[in-house]
């Protein structure tokens, strides 16, 4: 199902700090699917998880499939104080996927890795711009507005 572009120019509707995590995982051995199967499917439970109470701080989210090993999850979220409290609530869907990945890579020698970069960006140290496009990435998660409201230019929506 596609989704209709908003025509025009937009940006996203944020002034405030932004925090963007990546997480993703490789796959080093196919063959080794009981190592990096589990690890595969502990995200969508996650991600429901957070879908359902917005309260924890995700704004949005998008699932970038790699070309061969590695996938990507690409999160928005309101502020680090908040992504560290999911990541270190014991009642969550979080603490148990670590703690059964770290035994699995305890037993599995290396069949399969996981990574994540996060990033505080504060306010008025990003921008956007989406011409002709559906809601999108940072706009998806903040929403859109006309590109004029905020600037024409890349720099005066920085200086905003």
């Amino acid at each position: 199902m596609s989704e209709k572009p908003v025509p025009g120019r937009m940006t996203a509707d944020g002034d405030g700090e932004v925090v963007v995590f990546l997480i993703g995982m490789r796959v080093n051995s196919w063959w080794a699917v009981r190592s990096w199967l589990p690890v595969f499917l502990a995200m969508p439970p996650m991600i429901k998880e957070l879908a359902r109470d917005r309260g924890r701080g995700v704004l949005g989210y998008r699932f970038v499939p790699g070309l061969s090993r590695t996938s990507t999850l690409l999160q928005y979220w309101e502020s680090k104080e908040k992504l560290l409290a999911y990541a270190a609530d014991q009642g969550g869907e979080h603490r148990p996927a670590w703690a059964a990945f770290n035994r699995r890579v305890r037993s599995g020698r290396g069949k399969v890795g996981i990574w994540h970069e996060t990033y505080v960006v504060p306010a008025g140290s990003y921008e956007s711009i989406y011409v002709n496009m559906p809601e999108f990435g940072l706009g998806k998660a903040l929403g859109i507005v006309p590109v004029g409201g905020r600037g024409e230019r890349a720099a005066e929506r920085l200086a905003a």
